[in-house]
């Protein structure tokens, strides 16, 4: 809902039909009721647009307001208030117009179905500050097995996780891109094992650190195998397409010799999807809004935002080290202005269902509701490591258990080889995905049949991949389904 009590269709809804709670919608009222637990008689939603003339009176929205404001469900007040019927009839009236509107709008904010434990578990996370909100998302094959919005996207403005409340998904760009280049190699115009220098010519004089050609593969590229050097400066903050940075990498010097090691590089997943826009013949972005986005149905997943689109960004925060209290920070300013390149290395906004949309494609072995997306090939090389014995991912150090032989690198991809405690501990071997920087994570459980999806916004975890807030979903989630 719009401040001025204006309700929005939300395209979730329209995918899934739902299970709500008659009574406060989940998303009002976040983390009050821990599991996502609601009383009253259960209503079968499947929501199809706004209430009809798509606005309340903002009398009306007003007590909307001061309602979700309460540290309680609207279902408790009669305990709170015993003398309410005879003593407050015009309160008591008041309260009952209230409940008929949330129950009218209910499928504008409502959730889905939730798997026991999980908004507990996000609540917890919140309470020690780690998070100022989250929305979760569990899938199977063929269907939502659970949607659930914590706390808040904007905590000055009490503002609400919704479902369609809308992220920085930063590095969980990087398995698209990857997905965009299989996708060409379907079709024939390309191969992961080519030269970058038969698409970007400018590489075929790329020197190694030894003096000798490098002769970089689309695959070494999209690996963290190839040892290119990173863009940085005004010059890249200049650049207002992908064309615009790829002389910029050829001007710097390799980092090491290519498939000596991995080592994460934001260069390389540029220079794949600067390939997809010279085979594709169209912009990266153009791209991936043909060819993946609207035929997925993902409404809200772009490079760029619009001021609509604006409006549900999160609010991103920071753990202050000192006081421990979370902090606003503002958004990455090369990421979402018109005039900066599509980055395949990080630049996509999304929201939770719309990136589980991907994750069932992808758990579906690259079909979804009739459509092929992906090749049983390509997805061996998205959901396999391609990077042989060579220890990778952010687990290296001792701090993390020195865990590189449990990761490899699929084509945009890490892959649990071998889990591990933490955040592994619960997925299968051959489990596959990709986090972001601020905290976002997505992976698919192909032994199990489940993807997992965390949308939460905070700039300085230690290492967002080894959060407490992605084991504490994982584990919580994967306890539930065990039960089931």
């Amino acid at each position: 809902m719009t401040p001025n009590g204006q309700v929005r269709a939300n395209s979730w809804s329209r995918r899934y039909p739902v299970s709500v709670a008659a009574g406060v919608p989940p998303a009002v009222e976040p983390g009050i009721m821990p599991g996502g637990s609601s009383r009253g008689r259960r209503r079968q939603f499947t929501f199809r647009g706004a209430v009809p003339g798509g606005k309340m009176p903002s009398s009306t929205a007003a007590k909307m307001a001061a309602a979700t404001a309460t540290s309680e469900p609207l279902n408790t007040y009669h305990r709170r208030f015993p003398n309410m019927k005879t003593k407050h009839p015009g309160l008591r009236l008041a309260y009952l117009e209230l409940s008929a509107i949330l129950c009218t709008t209910l499928p504008a904010f409502a959730d889905g179905p939730k798997l026991p434990g999980i908004g507990a578990a996000m609540q917890e996370m919140i309470a020690k500050n780690e998070i100022a909100g989250a929305v979760t998302v569990v899938v199977a094959k063929d269907k939502l097995l659970h949607l659930e919005s914590t706390g808040f996207s904007d905590v000055a403005a009490k503002k609400p996780m919704t479902p369609d409340t809308l992220f920085w998904i930063a590095s969980m760009t990087k398995p698209v891109t990857g997905t965009a280049i299989l996708m060409l190699q379907d079709e024939g115009k390309l191969n992961v094992a080519d030269p970058v220098a038969k698409y970007l010519p400018g590489f075929a004089d790329l020197k190694t650190p030894s003096g000798k050609p490098a002769n970089l593969t689309i695959t070494q590229i999209l690996t963290h195998t190839s040892g290119l050097g990173e863009a940085s400066g005004p010059d890249a903050q200049k650049a207002k397409t992908l064309a615009d940075l790829v002389p910029l990498w050829l001007a710097v010097p390799m980092q090491y010799e290519p498939g000596e090691k991995w080592k994460y590089t934001q260069s390389g997943i540029n220079a794949a999807a600067r390939i997809v826009e010279v085979v594709g013949g169209m912009t990266f972005d153009a791209f991936l809004q043909q060819r993946l986005f609207d035929p997925l149905g993902m409404t809200h997943t772009t490079f760029y935002l619009t001021p609509e689109l604006r409006s549900r960004l999160v609010t991103a925060y920071a753990k202050n080290k000192e006081t421990g209290l979370l902090e606003p920070v503002p958004p990455r300013p090369e990421f979402g202005p018109r005039d900066r390149p599509p980055q395949g290395n990080g630049g996509l906004y999304s929201t939770a269902p719309d990136y589980a949309r991907y994750c069932q494609m992808l758990l579906n072995g690259g079909t979804l509701e009739g459509r092929r997306y992906l090749s049983a090939a390509a997805m061996k090389l998205l959901s396999t490591p391609q990077t042989g014995d060579v220890p990778t991912g952010f687990f290296q150090n001792d701090t993390y258990g020195n865990r590189g032989a449990n990761y490899g690198w699929g084509i945009g991809t890490c892959i649990v080889r071998a889990p591990h405690d933490g955040v592994a501990a619960m997925l299968s071997p051959g489990t596959y995905g990709h986090g972001g920087a601020w905290g976002t994570q997505a992976w698919i459980d192909p032994v199990k049949g489940v993807a997992y999806v965390l949308m939460v916004q905070r700039s300085n975890f230690p290492n967002s991949d080894a959060s407490d807030v992605r084991r504490n979903f994982q584990q919580t989630a994967a306890n539930a389904l065990a039960k089931q």
